[in-house]
This record gives structure tokens, C-alpha cells and sequence, in this order.
């Protein structure tokens, strides 16, 4: 059997994926130190040393996602090839649904849940938006926002380490349980998980809803199955490729609409601009005088 087509393994996306407590990608944040003396060449000497180190420490850190990543990957790989885990399409999920009453396992975050989901599909997110306010929390959400989050909408997530037993309370072992995401990888870590519990008859759907089409599965929500991963920066001004996809087959204006928008933020942003050179001024002509 050939070698699965994997999403894309970006270091976004390993990013959204990571998480010390997953078991999956068993790593952990490294905490650089520094030292502070009283004499200020000195404290400043050490800072600077301090800064070298936690940048190296963060390559380190990306370093060891991607191993950790490539490593689940091969695992991933194996399971399918060895038929421990089978592959269905998105159409071929909808109709084990339709015709033989399998349940769908929808292992999302809220964040993707929320704008739409497979009618009747059961809800035990692998992974959840982190809401919480801690100092190592708000330093991972910053990195998020740098890394890509203010463009994709892509929110700090957590990994539920009840999941195992919140599915275990909702299916027994011997069920024939369909796995999916959005794009298809925090789908594999799940049934990666399942797998190793006990559960033997998972079906994995490839590349996840967001390759589902409309006729596909029978969808409830406010979105299309395609568009809840969506968000951003990049769903406001339509440079999604699902967005394309749409603006391509419905035309003008579908165009136009994000046209105006892609103007309203050139304007914003000269405006910002402006208000920014006027203030700067003032305060110039106040210090003058």
C-alpha cells in the first residue's frame, strides 16, 4: 500500500497540535533561567546571554515538534497499512451513516464545532480552545497569534486528557466507530489513542470535513462542512482556498464582496496611519514648546 497522503505537516500545524500532555507527541517546553546581578554591566551581559538562550531554546524546541511529528506520523502510517485503522472518503462515511447506522466521531474543538457539524455525529473534542489566563497559557497563545493565528483564526488548543474516558463512557469497544476532524490529523491522533484503548473497528476519514462536499453528509450548523476551519484574517478578506473555490463557481459577486472588504482594510490601515503621524506631531509640538 502506498504511503498516505498526510496533511501537511507545517510548523502551524504541529503548533496546533502540540501539547505536553498529549501522549502522541510526548515533549515539553523548555524554561531558560537567567541570573540577575547588581552591577549593571553585568545584569545586562547576563540578559543578553539569557535572550541567546531562550531563542536556541525555542529552535530546540521546534526541532523536537517535527521529530515528534514525523515519528506519530510513521505510526499513523503503519496503522492504516497494518488495517488496524480503515479509510473511508468523506461520501463513503455518509453513506456508512445513511445506510448502515454507524456512529460519526467528531473529535473537534469547539471553535470548528460550533459553525457546523454531521447531523447526529457525537461531539468529544480530542483537542479544546484554552481559555485559560495563566502565565504559560497567555505566552502560548501570543506565540500562536505571531505564528499565523491573527491570519488563520487558528485559537491556542489543549489537549483533553479525559478524552480516552469520555469516549469509553459513550461507545463500547466493539463499536464500529467513524473518526473524523477537520483536516484529517488531530483525527489520526485520535484513532491512534482509540486504537491503543482496545477499540478495533475505526474508520478514519480522509482529509477530514474539510473535503467533504455539500452532498456529501447531511451538515447542520451556520456554515458549510468546508468552512469551519476557517477564520481570520484570511476569511475576512476571502483568501481562503475554500473561499476561491466558492468565489470561482458563484461568481462576481462573491468577488466583490471581498473586494470591498480587502479596500475597507487599506483604508483602516491609512487612517491608522495618519491618526498615528498626527499624534506624533502633537506631542513633538508639545515638547518644542
Amino acid at each position: 500500500m502506498a504511503s498516505l497522503a498526510f496533511p501537511s505537516l507545517s510548523s502551524l500545524t504541529i503548533s496546533r497540535l502540540h501539547s505536553q500532555k498529549a501522549p502522541f507527541l510526548n515533549s515539553s517546553i523548555p524554561t531558560p533561567s537567567m541570573s540577575t546581578f547588581k552591577h549593571p554591566s553585568v545584569t545586562l551581559h547576563r540578559f543578553q546571554c539569557g535572550v541567546i538562550r531562550m531563542q536556541a531554546g525555542e529552535e530546540d524546541f521546534e526541532l523536537k515538534q517535527m521529530r515528534d511529528m514525523a515519528a506519530a506520523k510513521k505510526r499513523w502510517d503503519a496503522m492504516i497499512r497494518e488495517g488496524k485503522v480503515k479509510i473511508l472518503t468523506p461520501r463513503e462515511a455518509g453513506y456508512a451513516i445513511q445506510l448502515s447506522n454507524k456512529p460519526l466521531l467528531d473529535v473537534r474543538p469547539s471553535s470548528e464545532r460550533e459553525k457546523a457539524w454531521v447531523k447526529g455525529s457525537t461531539w468529544v473534542p480530542i483537542f479544546e480552545v484554552d481559555n485559560k489566563f495563566d502565565v504559560g497559557t497567555l505566552s502560548r497563545k501570543a506565540t500562536n497569534f505571531v505564528m499565523g493565528g491573527w491570519w488563520s483564526g487558528v485559537p491556542t488548543l489543549s489537549y483533553d486528557s479525559q478524552f480516552l474516558s469520555k469516549v469509553e463512557e459513550k461507545f463500547p469497544k466493539d463499536a464500529e466507530l467513524i473518526v473524523t476532524c477537520q483536516k484529517g490529523l488531530r483525527s489520526l491522533a485520535a484513532c491512534e489513542l482509540l486504537c491503543n484503548a482496545g477499540y478495533k473497528n475505526l474508520f478514519w476519514v480522509q482529509g477530514g470535513l474539510e473535503a467533504a462536499e455539500e452532498e456529501d453528509l447531511a451538515r447542520e450548523g451556520t456554515q458549510p462542512l468546508k468552512f469551519a476551519g476557517i477564520g481570520g484574517l484570511s476569511e475576512f478578506l476571502g483568501w481562503t482556498d475554500q473561499q476561491r473555490a466558492q468565489a470561482a463557481r458563484e461568481g462576481g459577486g462573491y468577488r466583490l464582496l471581498y473586494s470591498i472588504r480587502l479596500v475597507g482594510v487599506f483604508v483602516v490601515a491609512d487612517a491608522l496611519f495618519i491618526g498615528a503621524q498626527q499624534v506624533g506631531h502633537y506631542l513633538q509640538d508639545i515638547r518644542t514648546h
